[in-house]
């Protein structure tokens, strides 16, 4: 899909034949990824009434109204308007996960468990499952890595997450069983936990679970989509929010989503606020350079990084770290390394790193090209605003992010950039 708006957007001219092109490579898109035949003829039907080219008077960025047309229709198609349930703290809630077997229900329940103890709640874990033999010891295992108590009311805990059997449709057996167990707990939320890659045939099973548990996780039975896991380890889930995720899913970025990421990562709110000072004066050295880098490696998968943050290249970030493992900490502090560093000491350098000369040059130049930009921006305590902001990110990447308004209005749903902007500082 990001391919068919970058086609569009590097056409001459904006017609009817280029508008087609464009819609037919996101349909081709959408369904060798298997979704459903008649949501895509609806959604391209309103598109295409939309954006009416006969219609627009001139003057009119026929490029930003298809781009946008086409972002509004997908979040549509993925938005029930509904919205999820959301524990309290203090009040004591229950979830119960369902799901088919395989597809990750028990780490979810981890994932589910950690996401909200790193916000300030107390969860627990309670295996019900009777029919897999291991569940109860796998269900311990991830808690005890987790940190999270394998049940327990005398510990006071505020949410209690219930893992059950998989099942399948068919098994009328396990259904029952699950029917009961909901009878018996209460439960507040049902979270049906399905594999995104089994296609249309998540409709049919989401149907039977939400006809036997009122599931509340499946867009298809009209209820919410809440979360994603991105992989096998804890911390690779996120809360499902449908622009950011459209927007990365048309190759435009999520800007709010990197922000937050980052702050996931950054050590304490004074070490930010050195930083931002530092920046703020004009001071940026290679190891101010390299702190931020290896902020992005711990943010988790580079390929998720990447995708809320386009333009960015995973191995030149590998790259530029071995270099700068290879350099004394004097190198690294100093505000004008260039001058320190001469051409023997670079020849060292790509020795001890095992990369080329080149490669180090090529780090020095970016080196050069950030440290001067930060150099130039000087942020006064009113904040940053959208002229300084637009010389911080590189052409290419601020037009795939859909210009200079769409990357501050996606910067501005994140909290800490919204004080970054305005000058408020924690």
């Amino acid at each position: 899909m990001y391919r068919a708006l970058q086609q569009m957007t590097k056409a001459t001219v904006i017609d009817e034949k280029v508008l087609n092109d464009c819609l037919n490579e996101i349909t081709r898109a959408l369904l060798k990824a298997d979704v459903n035949l008649e949501l895509v003829k609806i959604m391209t039907m309103n598109i295409k009434k939309i954006v009416n080219l006969d219609k627009l008077a001139d003057g009119h960025d026929k490029r930003k109204i298809i781009q946008h047309a086409i972002f509004d229709e997908l979040c549509k198609m993925l938005d029930t308007g509904k919205p999820s349930f959301t524990p309290k703290k203090g009040k004591p809630s229950v979830v119960m996960f369902v799901g088919l077997q395989g597809p990750g229900k028990t780490t979810s329940c981890t994932k589910y468990a950690s996401y909200y103890q790193k916000k300030g709640w107390k969860p627990a874990l309670v295996c019900a499952d009777t029919f897999l033999a291991g569940a109860f010891d796998q269900l311990k295992q991830n808690a005890t890595k987790a940190k999270i108590p394998f049940y327990g009311r005398n510990e006071n805990c505020d949410l209690i997450i219930i893992d059950t059997s998989g099942r399948h449709q068919q098994e009328a057996s396990l259904f029952e069983e699950m029917r009961q167990l909901k009878e018996a707990t209460q439960p507040d939320l049902v979270i049906f936990v399905m594999d995104s890659s089994i296609g249309q045939a998540a409709f049919i099973q989401a149907q039977a679970f939400n006809r036997k548990c009122s599931s509340c996780a499946v867009t298809a039975t009209k209820s919410p989509v809440i979360f994603l896991g991105t992989g096998e380890h804890v911390h690779e889930f996120e809360v499902f929010d449908v622009k950011p995720f459209v927007s990365r899913l048309l190759g435009m970025g999520d800007m709010s989503g990197f922000l937050n990421k980052i702050q996931e990562v950054m050590p304490s709110e004074e070490h930010q606020l050195e930083l931002f000072q530092k920046i703020a004066e004009g001071t940026f050295t290679l190891a101010m350079m390299r702190e931020q880098y290896q902020n992005v490696l711990n943010v988790g998968p580079l390929s998720e990084f990447y995708s809320m943050l386009p333009g960015l290249n995973a191995a030149k970030i590998k790259r530029y770290m071995t270099i700068m493992d290879s350099m004394t900490n004097e190198e690294l502090d100093s505000k004008d390394p260039n001058n320190l560093i001469k051409e023997s000491r670079i020849m060292r350098i790509a020795r001890g790193s095992g990369r080329s000369m080149q490669d180090v040059k090529d780090m020095f130049d970016d080196y050069k090209r950030s440290a001067k930009i930060m150099k130039g921006m000087k942020i006064s305590s009113r904040g940053m605003n959208a002229q300084q902001l637009s010389q911080m990110v590189p052409p290419q990447m601020l037009r795939q992010m859909g210009g200079l308004q769409n990357l501050m209005r996606q910067m501005g749903s994140s909290k800490d950039m919204k004080g970054m902007l305005k000058g408020k500082r924690k």
